[in-house]
């Protein structure tokens, strides 16, 4: 009886050590593919290239991983979680942080951090994203379903900003929406601290700036 006890732990730990390793190399795959991306782009970038880099077959990109475009949206949704998995928008922490503060103000200095530190891990790999939709309809349907999954959340934010007070009665939910997707993009985010050489922490003081100044009742921003 204690053997067969045994041989059910000993199989358990060895598939818990496979498990883990299959794991650690799955990362190591769509790391190996965020530096390529990043360096060479989407287009030049292949699944044997990426397996090379990573040490692994072809075979167990496409098992672990799957076809460039999954891996593109994993490397995406990495990114904007900043953890080794995706993790959905309601779940994040910052956005916790968001709908937890009361103060309006504070809100938006919390979205801002996150923002910024979203496009330092984000921007660069959005950027090869971007050049590569004008050709590659793979490419070019992660780069929609971003933008628009994005759009949606952005009036989900300002919902609940709005029923916190911080939202100008004057303003129409939709414009307040749209501005933060605009301010927020990575494309202005790489225009100002690629372009124009702007620090992180320069952009992060500016959004916050711009969306105190734009979104808030009079009464609240002058207190900014």
């Amino acid at each position: 009886m204690h053997h067969m006890n045994d041989n059910v732990k000993s199989r358990g730990y060895d598939n818990e050590r496979r498990r883990l390793r299959s794991g650690e190399t799955r990362q190591r795959i769509i790391d190996s593919a965020r530096a390529l991306i990043v360096e060479g782009g989407y287009h030049s970038t292949t699944i044997s290239d990426i397996a090379r880099a990573a040490e692994v077959h072809v075979d167990t990109v496409y098992q672990l991983v799957g076809r460039k475009p999954v891996l593109l949206r994993e490397l995406v949704e990495q990114a904007i979680s900043g953890e080794g998995r995706p993790v959905v928008a309601n779940e994040r922490d910052y956005v916790l942080a968001f709908r937890a503060e009361t103060d309006p103000q504070r809100k938006l200095a919390i979205y801002a951090r996150a923002t910024r530190s979203i496009h330092e891990r984000l921007a660069p790999l959005l950027a090869s994203v971007r050049d590569a939709a004008a050709t590659e309809p793979d490419a070019e349907t992660v780069w929609r379903e971003i933008s628009e999954r994005r759009a949606a959340n952005m009036r989900r934010l300002v919902d609940d900003l709005s029923a916190a007070g911080g939202v100008r009665d004057d303003l129409p939910l939709e414009v307040a929406a749209d501005t933060i997707w605009a301010t927020n993009s990575a494309e202005l985010y790489l225009m100002l601290t690629i372009e124009r050489g702007w620090t992180a922490d320069a952009y992060e003081r500016w959004l916050l700036d711009v969306w105190l100044r734009f979104l808030l009742p009079v009464q609240s921003s002058e207190c900014a």
